[in-house]
């Protein structure tokens, strides 16, 4: 068997795009890969090209072997884009390798621990402050609409959710969005008290609305320093959290976060590679480790998986994107032991599903595992390119 080709699809979604790869076989066999590419990361697909071409006419088994090569080429840029686009490579491949031999990809590695996985409701509020008229759902403007979406998360059966940091002015709920770049005074990175005062609201109305049972998840993101995540933990205590989500580079400057915080942190979802992992670890800078499969690719993510495990960490994948990631993130959770629980995305375009052909199935709380051949998730290609991107 040889590769034939690899083509890059880029589907409109209205927060965003969804992004695929596709890489054909002479025997018909094809497989998939879901990477992210929006914004100042536009660049990967050029650089998937760039990587796959030297595959062309290969044999696409030797999955370890191939994925070796490309991180060597791309030693003297490690992580980063180069590292997202050998990830993608590396996801499609272990896709054919499945398929070719009729097996789930984590049958490949041993088995799955478990098959099903407790998930939460990722961006709970935040994509309907930000495009729920976009989604085809109520936009959020106020804590009462917070309570609302609460209780809604519980009737349909989700034991957890997660929502970012919103400001409260005059009633008004908006996101924070300064780490990002967003807004004004953003380069300073200090908590506002009108921030502060939000994320109060918020949590305390997803806690009245979803019921004291909740999982409840606050992902602050890269949008203050360590004076403002302690300042947040120690204001959301009263809503026994499962835990305070951020983003920092620097080890030590993260475990002296979680030392002085009364709510478990979980971070470093933006971490590539296990050597840049290995600090925080050794530091104990983190209660949960967030893995991107997308970024990391997945030996790489096992092994940084089995690294969490020997500090007793266990991880939650970073997943944010349509139902492959999901699927991919599945197989990860269903593979390793040390898993917390798993993140999705529940609002999203309304075409989400035509994408996909395999349906997520959620059960009370749980997404089942996918047993299928390869990911168990393929991509319609037809509806990706009716709903393509303008890239």
């Amino acid at each position: 068997m040889k590769i034939t080709g690899i083509e890059d699809l880029h589907v409109a979604s209205a927060l965003g795009h969804y992004s695929f790869l596709k890489i054909a076989t002479d025997a018909g066999l094809v497989g998939w890969a879901e990477f992210n590419e929006s914004g100042s990361t536009r660049p990967i697909s050029a650089l998937i090209k760039a990587s796959g071409e030297q595959l062309i006419g290969k044999d696409p088994l030797p999955v370890q072997q191939i994925v070796t090569q490309l991180y060597q080429q791309s030693i003297q840029a490690p992580g980063g884009l180069a590292q997202r686009a050998n990830a993608a490579i590396e996801m499609a491949l272990w896709d054919i390798k499945g398929k070719s031999l009729g097996l789930p990809v984590h049958a490949l590695f041993g088995g799955p621990v478990r098959d099903r996985i407790q998930v939460y409701w990722s961006h709970c509020g935040s994509y309907r402050i930000q495009a729920g008229e976009k989604l085809g759902v109520k936009p959020i403007r106020t804590p009462d609409d917070i309570a609302e979406l609460g209780a809604e998360v519980k009737a349909r059966g989700f034991k957890g959710l997660k929502t970012n940091c919103f400001n409260l002015v005059g009633g008004q709920l908006t996101r924070q969005m300064q780490g990002y770049g967003r807004q004004p005074t953003h380069a300073a990175l200090n908590l506002e008290r009108h921030t502060l005062d939000g994320i109060v609201a918020t949590l305390r109305a997803f806690r009245e609305g979803a019921g004291p049972e909740m999982n409840l998840h606050l992902d602050s993101n890269v949008h203050f320093r360590s004076e403002g995540y302690i300042r947040i933990a120690r204001a959301i205590e009263r809503f026994d959290m499962t835990w305070l989500e951020m983003d920092m580079w620097d080890a030590q400057a993260l475990a002296d976060v979680r030392s002085k915080s009364p709510v478990p942190i979980a971070s470093l979802e933006q971490i590539v590679g296990r050597r840049n992992f290995r600090p925080f670890f050794e530091r104990g800078a983190v209660d949960f480790a967030i893995v991107d499969l997308l970024w990391n690719g997945w030996s790489e993510g096992l092994k940084v998986a089995a690294m969490a495990e020997s500090f007793e960490i266990n991880c939650a994948p970073h997943n944010y994107h349509g139902h492959l990631s999901s699927a991919i993130s599945a197989h990860f959770c269903a593979l390793i032991p040390n898993i917390k629980v798993m993140e999705t995305d529940i609002d999203s375009s309304p075409w989400r599903d035509d994408l996909f052909l395999t349906e997520v199935q959620y059960e009370d709380g749980d997404m089942l595992v996918p047993f299928g051949p390869g990911w168990g998730m393929d991509v319609n290609e037809s509806a990706a390119r009716k709903y393509a991107a303008d890239h």
